[in-house]
Parts: C-alpha cells; sequence; structure tokens
C-alpha cells in the first residue's frame, strides 16, 4: 500500500511537467496558467516560486546550465533566479489561439514538446508534436494532435511514448536516436470512456509507464508489451496531470495536481487539489535527459 503525502499545498491552477534536477538535487515544475516556475528541495523541506509568464507548458534542465521553458508563444531559455526569458523560436506564431503543453528531452538531448489550443472545446486538431535541435532548429514531427500531453523513452532509448489526451490511448514509436525519427505508431494502452483520460507520465528503469490520469485521480503503472495494469495510486485530487521520480536513488514519485475545471463543491471535497505529492519508495527511476543545447 502505498502512502500518499502532500508536500507542497501550491493550490496550483494547473500544476504540471515535474523534473528532478539532480545536480541541484531540486524538482521543478510549473503553474501552466498562472506561469510560475516551482522549486522544491526535499533534504530542506523547501519549496519557492518565482513568476515567469503565463501560459508555461513546460520545463527541462539544460546541460550548459539554467533552464528552458515551453509558453504560449515558443521556445525561451530561463533563468530560474529571474524568471528571466530569452526567446529561441516561436513554431507556432500564426497560431495565436494555441500553446505549448507537454514536453521532455529524448536521450540525445533535443526537446520534444506539443501544442494545444488555448480555449476548449478540445475536441478538434490544433496542436502539433515539435522537435527543437540542439542547433536551435525546430521541426514538426506529428500534426494533428488535439491535446499534446505525456512523452518518454524507454530505458534502452528504442521506444518514444506518446499521449494525446482526448485519444485515451498511449502510443508507442520507433525511435531512431541518431536522426530524431519516429515511425511506426502503435497503441499501447487504452482507456474507456469513463474514469478521467492520460496525462503526463514518466518511464521507469525497468520500461515500465507511470500515467498521470487526469479525472481519475489516480497515477497508475502498466507494462507497455501487454497492457496490463500492474499499480494504481490514488489520490486526494481528481485532476493529476503528471508524475516524475526523484529524490535518494530516484525512488520517491512526485505527483502534480490540478484545480481548473473543478466547481467550488468539489473544490470543498478535495482542498489539497493543486498541491504537489509525494510517494516515498514507489519504484526506480531514470536520470531526466537534458536539453543538450
Amino acid at each position: 500500500m502505498h502512502s500518499v503525502e502532500l508536500i507542497v499545498d501550491a493550490q496550483a491552477i494547473l500544476g504540471e511537467g515535474p523534473i528532478w534536477d539532480e545536480r541541484r538535487n531540486l524538482l521543478w515544475w510549473v503553474d501552466i496558467i498562472t506561469g510560475k516556475l516551482h522549486a522544491y528541495d526535499p533534504i530542506t523541506d523547501a519549496a519557492r516560486a518565482i513568476d515567469t509568464e503565463p501560459l508555461f507548458g513546460t520545463v527541462v534542465v539544460r546541460e550548459s546550465g539554467g533552464l528552458l521553458g515551453a509558453y504560449h508563444d515558443g521556445f525561451h531559455y530561463l533563468d530560474p533566479e529571474t524568471g528571466t526569458r530569452t526567446l529561441i523560436s516561436d513554431p507556432e506564431s500564426d497560431k495565436p489561439d494555441n500553446r505549448f503543453n507537454d514536453g521532455k528531452c529524448d536521450p540525445q538531448g533535443r526537446l520534444w514538446a506539443g501544442t494545444m489550443a488555448i480555449e476548449g472545446p478540445y475536441s478538434e486538431p490544433k496542436g502539433s508534436l515539435y522537435c527543437l535541435g540542439l542547433d536551435e532548429s525546430v521541426e514538426r514531427k506529428i500534426d494533428a494532435v488535439t491535446i499534446s500531453n505525456g512523452i518518454g523513452w524507454s530505458p534502452d532509448g528504442r521506444w518514444m511514448y506518446y499521449v494525446d489526451s482526448p485519444e485515451r490511448t498511449v502510443s508507442r514509436f520507433e525511435f531512431d536516436g541518431k536522426t530524431g525519427e519516429i515511425s511506426k505508431p502503435t497503441r499501447v494502452i487504452s482507456y474507456p470512456k469513463k474514469g478521467g483520460v492520460p496525462d503526463g507520465l514518466v518511464v521507469d528503469a525497468e520500461g515500465m509507464l507511470w500515467v498521470a490520469q487526469f479525472g481519475g485521480g489516480c497515477v497508475v503503472r502498466w507494462n507497455p508489451e501487454n497492457g496490463e495494469k500492474l499499480t494504481e495510486i490514488q489520490l486526494p485530487a481528481k485532476q493529476i496531470t503528471a508524475c516524475t521520480f526523484g529524490g535518494p536513488g530516484l525512488k520517491d514519485l512526485y505527483i502534480t495536481s490540478a484545480r481548473v475545471g473543478l466547481s467550488d463543491s468539489e473544490l470543498a471535497e478535495q482542498p489539497q487539489a493543486g498541491g504537489l505529492f509525494r510517494v516515498r519508495g514507489a519504484g526506480r527511476g531514470m536520470l531526466a535527459n537534458r536539453f543538450g543545447g
């Protein structure tokens, strides 16, 4: 039985994108709607947040120092102390009604992040999945995406996993690390029409997938080889957005959540919604890939 603890009562509107920074021993995560960059230090139990720019979809760590963020207006280098942004590229400058959402770096150091409509309904495929190269070039990898979400790679780098939430599936692509090409998409996990949709994900050291279930109040560990549900962790909040491993030995699972879409009565029933949660000793993760540029 997993024990869930609330470690930061942030009351984030749309908490997302947790990533472990082993050099600083910090967990970074964002509140997309307010544009806050959050940091949590598990050694001191200290939490802080700085304001950047609203509609802050994802954050990753740079190999050369600092951070990189994907926003409503493209990819930016980010100073974690001041929140100052430096534009790299805005591949959707012609789509002001879109914003970037979740993203992660591949084993070769490229950043993959996708877009979605800022306002719903989210039934139309207005987004795309992009790859930012080490030379700062941007390539569209998948078009006609509804809500671009969780992404991760198998421990051997052979497979890339990807979520388009309204499709209620986790797909697996063959991944060529040298070229960054993806091919042969296959559905490996399918969700029923009730109980929430797949959101952010993380791949553990055994190649299993931990997927946050938005609207389902849980994180589920899946075997992507056969679609078997291995573990389900229930949380005291309904809108669970993403998860990652961090802390000593990468054994602790950190989980973000949101308050968006909840009524006053639902918020009264879920006072910890929008918080950062931790499950100690949940499994064994892998170091997060850094942006190599």
